[in-house]
Order: C-alpha cells, then sequence, then structure tokens
C-alpha cells in the first residue's frame, strides 16, 4: 500500500510538473517563432540585396536561438522564462535590429542600454553557477550571500572585458568598427610634447581636424569641423561602466535573494537552476510524446 502511494505521488508530480512544462513550452514556441519568422523576413531581404555577410549574420542568430532549448534539454537546467524572454530579445536587438538596421547608430542609447541588460544576465548565469555549487552537497565550503553576490558581479565583469577584447580584435584586424567612434572636443596628450617628458599637452576648444589618406584609393583629405576623433577609447569604458551597474543590480537582488531563500520574485525570475527528478522525467516524457507524434503523422502519410 505504501509503495502503491509513493508511486502514486511520484505520477502525480510528474503529471503537474508536465502541465507546467507544456505552458512553458507554449510560451517559449511563441517568442521563438515570433522572432526567428522576422529574422527569415530579414535574411531574404538581405540576400536578395546580395549583403552576404548580413545573410551570415541572420543564420548566426537562428543558431544562437536554439541556446535556452539546448540548456533546458541537454543539461537538464531550468531557464526562467523571463531570462530566456530576456536572452532572445537581446541577440535580436544585438545582431538584427543593432547590427544589420542600424539601431547602433540611428538610436544613440542603444548600444548602453544592449551591455547594461548584458551586465545584468551575466551576474544572472553566474550567479546560478555559484548558487548550484553551493547548493551541492559534495561541495563542502557553505558561501556566504555576500560573497556569491561578488562573484556573479565579477563573473558578469569578465564577460564584458572579453567581449571588449573580441570588438577591439575585430577593429584591428577586420577594420570593423565595433568601438564606436567619438568626437571629442578637448585632447590631452603627451606624444604633443617634443621634449618627449610626461607632461601631456592639452588642447581645448578644437574646432577643426584635417585626416590625409586615401578613401576607396584615392587620396583625400577628411575635414572634422568643431572635435577631434577618438578611436574607441570613450565607448569601450561606457560600455564597461554601464555592464557594472547592470552586474551590480543583479547582485544587489541576488544577494538577497540567497538571504530569503528564494522569495525574491525579481531574481528568481532570472536565476537558473538545477532541475528536480520529477521535472527530468516530465522533460523526457514530453520529448518521448513528441517524437511518438512526428512518428504517427509520417505513419498517416
Amino acid at each position: 500500500y505504501i509503495c502503491n502511494f509513493k508511486r502514486g505521488e511520484i505520477m502525480r508530480r510528474i503529471n503537474n510538473e508536465d502541465v507546467s512544462l507544456k505552458k512553458k513550452r507554449d510560451k517559449r514556441k511563441i517568442i521563438h517563432t515570433i522572432l526567428s519568422i522576422l529574422v527569415i523576413l530579414v535574411m531574404v531581404r538581405q540576400f536578395f540585396m546580395e549583403n552576404y555577410a548580413n545573410v551570415f549574420t541572420c543564420v548566426l542568430t537562428l543558431i544562437l536561438f536554439m541556446i535556452p532549448s539546448f540548456v533546458d534539454r541537454k543539461l537538464n537546467i531550468k531557464l526562467p522564462i523571463a531570462l530566456e524572454a530576456v536572452i532572445m530579445f537581446f541577440i535580436f536587438s544585438a545582431e538584427i535590429l543593432g547590427e544589420i538596421q542600424s539601431f547602433y547608430t540611428i538610436i544613440p542609447l542603444w548600444d548602453t542600454i544592449l551591455h547594461t541588460i548584458n551586465g545584468f544576465m551575466m551576474a544572472a548565469i553566474g550567479f546560478a553557477m555559484i548558487d548550484i555549487l553551493n547548493q551541492d552537497p559534495h561541495f563542502h565550503i557553505n558561501m556566504s550571500p555576500l560573497f556569491v553576490a561578488f562573484v556573479a558581479f565579477c563573473f558578469s565583469m569578465t564577460i564584458g572585458v572579453i567581449w571588449e577584447f573580441f570588438e577591439y580584435g575585430m577593429d584591428q584586424f577586420f577594420l570593423t568598427d565595433m568601438q564606436k567612434d567619438w568626437y571629442v572636443p578637448n585632447i590631452s596628450s603627451v606624444l604633443l610634447n617634443p621634449s618627449g617628458l610626461n607632461d601631456p599637452i592639452i588642447i581645448k576648444d578644437i574646432t577643426k581636424t584635417v585626416i590625409s589618406g586615401t578613401i576607396n584609393g584615392v587620396p583625400q583629405d577628411y575635414a572634422i569641423t568643431g572635435s577631434y576623433l577618438d578611436i574607441g577609447l570613450i565607448d569601450t569604458m561606457k560600455d564597461m561602466l554601464v555592464n557594472c551597474l547592470g552586474a551590480i543590480i543583479f547582485s544587489i537582488f541576488g544577494f538577497f535573494y540567497i538571504r530569503t531563500r528564494g522569495k525574491g520574485k525579481v531574481a528568481s525570475s532570472f536565476i537558473p537552476q538545477l532541475k528536480t527528478e520529477e521535472e527530468i522525467e516530465a522533460t523526457e516524457a514530453m520529448l518521448r510524446a513528441r517524437k511518438d507524434e512526428i512518428k504517427n503523422k509520417k505513419d498517416k502519410k
């Protein structure tokens, strides 16, 4: 009788998890379908415009859209629907709207907003990695909420630094402009000091800068009126600062999330968690049911 009761309780939990997973799958499917259709439409348009680099960007975007499903099914990590939606909209906003539709230049704060969101998301992922490890009975170090929040912050900043390395490398080797240039009215440089001493020459209220070189193989002078051209330093520091801001915001939420052990609604909406055995069984059952459904459709044809 006890065994039957336990078996019935397990089946009841699996059924409940199955319903929960189905609702989550439906929400994920709606988001994924809408964004994928938009990406495909952009890809077709770029193909006919012969912008093949942008076509590759669209294909890469579609591949990146598969990451949440891969993490959920293969790694048995439960992604909150809010985090999953933010990740997919972030990819779409960065690759399709930012790169192809030129939102980075059309909307001045677009890059700033995305780097802030990135700092927030990476802190959530770093936080989850440490929190899962902290709850593992085989791991004998019990880390305090403050330490976990600090590690999550450091993880987010590390990802931000690596991304800036990538942008710098692309600009240096492929002459892109990922580290966006800025117009600055004042400069301070020791390179302008004829004595060679570490004493910067300060030039204020710059009215004109002339750059002599070749544009498309033709020698030309390019004049910048009213400022000097900064080649990416300000953009890089701005990106790091807003990444830091996003990381700090989530680290604060995460700190109180651990102190109250999961009661924080904001943090819990963005922190991935390991699936329980019931959730893993429900996922496997759902996948088996989907395979059977596909097989039955093929048999009918």
